[in-house]
């Protein structure tokens, strides 16, 4: 079965060109095209794909608020790359706050495109844990959001923070269950509760809740 793609830019020579990349594999089949954010929110709830590939900067409507709107659908809604030109941009910090399950420089090559894309929807998260640590040191909130995010850490039981840390490395289910010697189900399970205790929509959203809260520090490995 193929994966449902839905590109998002507003330059017709660049969704031409992620087209003709993402199509050339046999598990992936490009359903729709956006010019503006508005317009990709419109077609993510007509066409329901598995993967939305987004730019951030579009008129209309830019990337960071149709992440938004797209992600706010719980576990059935989309999941979302963000194709950006800078790794260190308050904008992508933005976007991945929000629900975007990873980013991608528009620089990337073509299999790590395709790559991107098949992590991104088997579910787990397309994070570089170093280029996470700078981000959130450069654009962390504080305050309330800080104080609303370690009060959520307090319910996690001990292995549920031994979770978290390793999802904070960027950890898959699949290398969280060989490390603390645990079935991959139970691994799944316990990444599941982490994140309704900290009430957020996917890993990288624990991610930066986890650095954010000051539970994971930005100079750990």
């Amino acid at each position: 079965m193929n994966l449902k793609l839905l590109l998002a830019d507003d330059d017709a020579m660049v969704r031409a060109g992620l087209r003709a990349v993402l199509n050339s594999e046999h598990d992936l089949e490009v359903i729709g095209e956006a010019a503006d954010g508005s317009d990709a929110v419109a077609l993510a709830a007509e066409l329901s794909p598995d993967v939305v590939v987004m730019d951030i900067r579009m008129p209309t409507m830019d990337g960071l608020a149709a992440t938004e709107q797209i992600v706010s659908g719980g576990d059935a809604a989309p999941r979302v790359l963000v194709l950006t030109t800078f790794e260190l941009d308050e904008y992508v910090f933005e976007a991945l706050r929000v629900g975007a399950s990873g980013f991608l420089l528009k620089r990337a090559s073509p299999e790590d495109l395709v790559e991107a894309v098949r992590v991104i929807a088997s579910g787990d998260s397309l994070l570089f844990p170093p280029v996470m640590r700078r981000l959130v040191a450069e654009y962390t909130a504080a305050g309330e959001q800080a104080d609303r995010l370690r009060s959520n850490i307090e319910f996690l039981t001990d292995r549920e923070r031994q979770v978290l840390r390793l999802v904070a490395r960027g950890k898959s289910n699949r290398e969280i269950a060989d490390e603390l010697f645990i079935g991959h189900e139970t691994a799944k399970s316990h990444v599941g509760s982490v994140l309704t205790k900290l009430g957020v929509h996917g890993r990288t959203q624990a991610v930066i809740a986890a650095y954010e809260s000051g539970f994971v520090r930005t100079g750990e490995g």
